[in-house]
């Protein structure tokens, strides 16, 4: 696990962002809801800080609401 994984909360919505290592060093990202509903990125990232980048840009693009929210499959 990396240390840059994080529970990030606004307007009283929490998520938690997931970040591991997976094969030959690359990160994989992980954004779960306090129900445990997880939105999983498919291709790794090469460093922890740009899972952690992309995950808190998710966030601000789509709304923290956006991972609460009862969704098809949807592939980021």
């Amino acid at each position: 696990m990396s240390p840059l994984c994080r529970t990030v909360t606004k307007d009283g919505w929490s998520l938690r962002i997931v970040i591991y290592q997976a094969r030959k060093g690359q990160w994989m990202l992980e954004i779960a809801n306090d129900v445990d509903v997880s939105t999983c990125w498919i291709e790794p990232f090469k460093t922890d800080e740009a899972a952690l980048s992309e995950a808190l840009k998710t966030i601000e693009e789509n709304s923290i609401e956006y991972f609460h929210e009862p969704q098809p499959w949807r592939e980021h």
